[in-house]
């Protein structure tokens, strides 16, 4: 099949399989290895209802952000596809994917410093080179229906935030010090999970995967570290795009040095915990990604259920996050593909399927996000 004629459905779903999604009654700490049990099995309702939603929408191409990282596949991911994705669900049809990737992320590693300031290194939480409570904590996958070409992924989980030229180091303000030590700042990693890079064969015709999960920029404090951080680390996706000089920090962790291979296709998944507006929470920061020249940014997936859920705002039918905001993004290249269509998946109440998103238990605090795309010859 040429180039010309082929279509692909994408998305990007974080899915809050994560050990605080599972807490047990008084339970305050999350345990590293609850996501790994729930596979074991295939009644959980949450899961079930995740797998759904994947069933219902039947995306090609997926990243799963919120999917605890489990270095053996076949008691993690290829579980959750047997188990889950396998079986229909509630008369929904079964899917397969037959490819994944997946890779350890940096919430939860510990650190030897006290990067939150709270008078002791504990190596967890905020003291963990990305925010979490035991390494592989919101950890990401991408599942797919195409073959993915594992030898020649990059990853970028060790890249320091400190070899970023004009990097936002964060200041103190009560100090007017720079919050992390030279030392802290010299380790300290760019990346709160991964930025991955994974090509996908697709009948022929590459497309490379960009799939990341930056920190919320929030939950900091005046400092503002984790949102200086979150505009960096999307900061990294727009500089790989942009060339040999722009790109020459980024070395990934196989050791080569630079950024994307231009007129390749892309696409840009994932949470980016970024709405494209400023406010008092939001740096507005994926408007480095939305209006890259390189980037179609122009199409903007919504529902009518986020349409409904607060009326009167303008930008409600493109939330993407039952905390109101547009935080989730499929975003292609504007070199050889062509948007079709496209949504958000969030039912509204009248519908059967509303159910699958009804409270934060349901699935996840997060929807679902799509585009169709058709390949296009590349210039």
């Amino acid at each position: 099949m040429s180039a010309n004629n082929q279509q692909l459905k994408i998305a990007t779903f974080n899915v809050s399989m994560e050990g605080s999604n599972y807490l047990e009654q008084g339970q305050k700490i999350p345990t590293s290895n609850k996501l790994q049990t729930l596979l074991q099995k295939d009644d959980n309702p949450q899961i079930r209802n995740i797998a759904e939603i994947l069933q219902r929408v039947r995306p090609d191409i997926v990243l799963l952000n919120e999917f605890d990282y489990i270095a053996d596949a076949n008691v993690g991911v290829k579980a959750f596809i047997r188990r889950y994705l396998n079986q229909p669900q509630q008369g929904a049809e079964a899917i397969d994917y037959p490819y994944f990737y997946i890779a350890p992320v940096n919430t939860g590693e510990p650190s030897p410093f006290d990067l939150d300031h709270d008078g002791k290194a504990s190596g967890v939480g905020g003291d963990a080179w990305g925010f979490g409570f035991y390494p592989g904590q919101y950890g990401m996958v991408v599942l797919s229906r195409y073959p993915i070409d594992s030898e020649h992924v990059r990853s970028f989980q060790q890249l320091k935030w400190a070899s970023m030229p004009n990097a936002q180091r964060p200041v103190d303000p009560q100090t007017q010090q720079s919050w992390y030590s030279d030392e802290e700042w010299q380790q300290l990693r760019l990346s709160s999970k991964s930025h991955w890079d994974v090509p996908v064969n697709v009948n022929g015709e590459w497309l490379h995967v960009l799939a990341a999960h930056p920190t919320p920029p929030v939950f900091d404090g005046p400092e503002n570290r984790n949102g200086l951080r979150n505009y960096d680390e999307i900061r990294l996706w727009a500089d790989y795009l942009n060339g040999a000089e722009a790109a020459g920090y980024i070395v990934d962790d196989q050791g080569k040095q630079g950024g994307f291979e231009q007129n390749a296709r892309f696409v840009f998944v994932g949470d980016m915990n970024s709405a494209p507006y400023k406010s008092a929470e939001q740096s507005g920061a994926i408007r480095q990604l939305l209006d890259h020249p390189l980037v179609n940014g122009s199409y903007t997936p919504t529902s009518k259920g986020g349409e409904a859920y607060e009326k009167n705002n303008p930008h409600a039918k493109a939330f993407t996050a039952s905390w109101k905001e547009r935080a989730d993004y499929v975003l292609p290249s504007k070199a050889g593909m062509k948007i079709i269509e496209g949504g958000v998946f969030w039912p509204e109440k009248s519908s059967p399927l509303f159910r699958l998103i009804k409270n934060r238990g349901a699935s996840s605090d997060h929807r679902l996000v799509w585009l169709t795309v058709e390949l296009t010859p590349l210039p």
